[in-house]
């Protein structure tokens, strides 16, 4: 289930793209996709339909629909991989019933803050959040980092900026920034962790962003197809290359029928046992999850900063 159509239109159909090419590498049958349209309310009568035809369930991109995934998980008893909803209230909203992959929302701003306080100590951070939960989680989490790191935290002023809104939100907010000497010493947003980000963005170069995922991972996944193999393929299919939601979704399905291969079962308890075991790689990084809330905690986000239109790690 993804948002084909719909406000998160845009990165549901790469995670499509991503689960498509994915289970082709890893000889399974193809995925079957149905379209939430970005709306929570119709989550739970398709996760209901999909339940009674699929073995394993993927949630969908977003926080507000993967917070109707898990709520959904909770009350049937159901078990849902969690590949789109960072939210740290979503991925700890079911235990038992909920196995996220990607890194939750509080940890999102912690590598901006550090390299702030290592390369311009004594700068103050603003931070905005966008108007829903997803912004207001990681700017809180922004404000914990910068508390352990020394950085202080301000309401206006100069200094730099750290922007926690949708990927519009975010964008707009970069195009509407001053230049020259009004401009804040740094920058950095959610939304520039992303290719898109540099086709959006007026002028992306110096922008700073966090990413989930970015290419060039050293070693061999110990799960799912390996990171060239699967761009390769992405690309052949697509015509482009993917952003971190096709790769986190490729990862998911990849975890999702490796646990079940060593449980030997689809029973949620089953799957829960070898999930909560598991410590491992894919081709988006590291896997561990907290085995009392089933929260991510062996994947982090990488630091990027766009220089001459492309997006590069720190």
């Amino acid at each position: 289930m993804l948002s084909l159509t719909g406000p998160l239109s845009r990165f549901g159909t790469q995670a499509a793209d991503g689960l498509r090419v994915g289970m082709d590498l890893l000889g399974a049958p193809a995925p079957v996709l149905v379209d939430d349209a970005g709306e929570p309310g119709r989550v739970a009568p398709t996760l209901d339909v999909l339940a009674g035809s699929c073995d394993l369930l993927l949630g969908p991109y977003g926080t507000s629909t993967a917070r109707a995934a898990a709520r959904w998980a909770r009350e049937s008893g159901r078990f849902v991989w969690n590949h789109g909803g960072a939210g740290d209230r979503v991925q700890g909203a079911a235990p038992g019933r909920v196995v996220s992959v990607l890194t939750p929302t509080s940890g999102y701003a912690g590598a901006f803050v550090r390299y702030l306080a290592r390369e311009h100590p004594g700068t103050p951070l603003r931070l905005v959040p966008g108007r829903g939960g997803f912004g207001r989680q990681v700017v809180a989490g922004a404000r914990e980092a910068a508390a352990r790191a020394g950085v202080t935290v301000v309401d206006e002023g100069p200094g730099a900026l750290f922007l926690a809104g949708s990927f519009d939100e975010d964008v707009d907010a970069v195009n509407r920034l001053p230049t020259g000497a009004d401009r804040p010493v740094v920058v950095g947003t959610v939304a520039a962790g992303v290719r898109e980000f540099g086709r959006a963005a007026h002028d992306p170069d110096g922008v700073f962003g966090v990413a989930q995922w970015v290419p060039g991972a050293p070693g061999t996944p110990e799960v799912g197809p390996d990171e060239a193999t699967f761009l390769d393929r992405y690309r052949a299919a697509t015509g482009t290359g993917p952003d971190y939601p096709a790769v986190q979704a490729a990862a998911t399905a990849a975890i999702a029928l490796h646990c079940a291969s060593v449980a030997g079962s689809t029973d949620p308890g089953a799957l829960w046992a070898a999930a909560t075991a598991l410590r491992t790689t894919t081709l988006y990084g590291a896997f561990a999850i907290d085995p009392v809330t089933g929260t991510q905690t062996g994947h982090g986000t990488t630091l990027v900063r766009w220089r001459d239109g492309r997006m590069s790690p720190v």
